[in-house]
């Protein structure tokens, strides 16, 4: 536990998003409006995949994680965030902080790599299709993944410890509504300088190496797709990619806004619209993107619910 000035901090309070109640009615309603969609979505994305031998191919194996992951760093925010709407004293333990934190952290940064592995596997599709089942073999894709995972895992470790190694004085207010970094680096009463240079070096490693990759991929596949001479190829060709493209923009938009900045720039209480939009609004966003615009998705979803009816009509 973190102590200072002989206190030891057992708890912190997070301040939530508002005070206000009568706009916590609202943003609760909304908010669990927005967390149901994201969980049906999400966990529908990967019932649908897992069960569907049509989606069994190394596009929809990626896509299957990154519902995963979705589903697992909204998980860690989101229902806490809903209580704390209701809560007088929105206290959260010291482990639990140090658990949400770390679990965020994670995902967050797996997901990362797991988009741009997707961008990879477009990549190959569209630029070398004749070797695509070849190169994507099953091996390759799950070591893939599981190298996404140990690096979120890493990047996650290193800022936990960092993090909770500081000295926390008191249980002054958290200036959020979950434990993330930049606040709990404004609360601390240890210098911070090494974490916020931590900070600005790992998420910068993970979320520039990672979008490097994708940009690169992207860069090799617009000049494949301006090759192609048909119009309809250019556009089945522009098709495959939308999804993604769409789904980076909004997700590394917002992550790089939050954490590839100064802290001395920070302004937590306009940033807490920001982190609500990437730890609720993106993860719901994510499988309506995928699924909308995604023609075997949408086949997949008809034929299992047609399955189904057939079943409760027999």
């Amino acid at each position: 536990m973190a102590e200072g000035n002989g206190t030891t901090v057992t708890e912190f309070i997070l301040s939530g998003i508002t005070d206000d109640q009568q706009i916590q009615v609202a943003l609760f309603v909304v908010f669990l409006a927005i967390y149901l969609v994201n969980i049906m979505g999400n966990l529908g994305m990967v019932i649908l995949i897992s069960s569907d031998s049509q989606l069994h191919s190394p596009m929809y194996f990626f896509l299957w994680h990154l519902s995963f992951c979705d589903l697992c760093y909204s998980s860690a925010i989101a229902p806490r965030m809903l209580t704390d709407l209701f809560s007088q004293r929105r206290t959260i333990s010291f482990a639990g902080c140090t658990a949400q934190l770390y679990f965020f952290a994670a995902f967050v940064s797996a997901e990362c790599y797991v988009l741009a592995v997707m961008a990879y596997d477009r990549y190959v599709a569209i630029c070398n299709p004749l070797r695509y089942s070849s190169t994507m073999c099953t091996g390759l894709c799950i070591r893939l993944v599981i190298s996404s995972y140990i690096a979120g895992t890493v990047n996650a470790v290193i800022h936990t410890t960092a993090t909770f190694s500081l000295r926390f004085c008191d249980s002054s207010p958290i200036n959020h509504f979950f434990c993330d970094v930049p606040p709990l680096l404004a609360l601390s009463c240890s210098d911070t300088r090494i974490n916020e240079i931590l900070l600005f070096a790992f998420a910068g490693f993970v979320e520039m190496s990672s979008l490097s990759i994708i940009l690169i991929s992207y860069i090799f596949i617009l000049s494949a797709i301006l090759r192609i001479r048909s119009a309809e190829g250019r556009h089945k060709a522009f098709a495959t990619c939308g999804s993604h493209f769409t789904g980076v923009t909004l997700f590394y938009g917002t992550v790089i806004f939050m954490y590839l900045r100064p802290t001395s720039v920070y302004s937590l209480d306009q940033d807490k619209w920001a982190s609500v939009f990437y730890t609720v609004v993106i993860p719901m966003l994510n499988p309506l993107i995928y699924s909308l615009r995604n023609k075997d998705v949408k086949t997949s979803l008809r034929n299992l619910i047609s399955r189904k009816l057939r079943f409760a009509l027999t």
